[in-house]
């Protein structure tokens, strides 16, 4: 059974959400305790699933990757079968970096980052309308991007 967290795991997750490459050394140093202990609260914390991976996020710009789209997709029909083969199909899709299953005018909302326009084209073409179940595919182009984050405030919700 998950524990609860109290406010050194807060204080943890907090940290390793800013920088999770930081060794145990300077996060126990931070937190005025023992490497041991943070150490140990940390396999916890992964062990229970607070903690799903550890990635490096990546600037797009620098690894030519300059254009970000939002696209909303509505399927023809919506069978356990028809969501199950459309987000198997959407998860071979390099480019889809997220897909949503989303309530509203859409049933799925996926984000994509390309190079350009045309890879987008690329995409759309030879991969997006290949499918054959889809319906309608609305496309919102990121002119510019103002805030970015994987970061929780756990404060707000714990």
């Amino acid at each position: 059974m998950p524990h609860t967290l109290d406010k050194i795991d807060t204080q943890l997750l907090a940290i390793l959400q800013k920088n999770s490459n930081r060794t145990t050394k300077s996060i126990a140093e931070e937190l005025g305790m023992s490497t041991s202990p943070i150490f140990e609260r940390i396999k916890k914390l992964e062990k229970e699933g607070y903690i799903e991976k550890y990635v490096a996020v990546l600037n797009n710009k620098k690894i030519g990757l300059k254009l970000t789209v939002f696209i909303g997709i509505t399927l023809q029909g919506h069978t356990r079968s028809y969501l199950e083969k459309f987000v198997k199909e959407i998860n071979n899709f390099p480019e889809v970096i997220e897909c949503h299953r989303v309530s509203g005018n859409f049933d799925y909302l996926l984000k994509l980052v390309v190079e350009d326009i045309e890879a987008y084209e690329t995409f759309i073409i030879s991969k997006l309308t290949l499918l054959p179940y889809l319906g309608n595919v609305q496309s919102l182009i990121a002119l510019s991007t103002s805030k970015e984050t994987n970061e929780i405030d756990l404060s707000r919700v714990l």
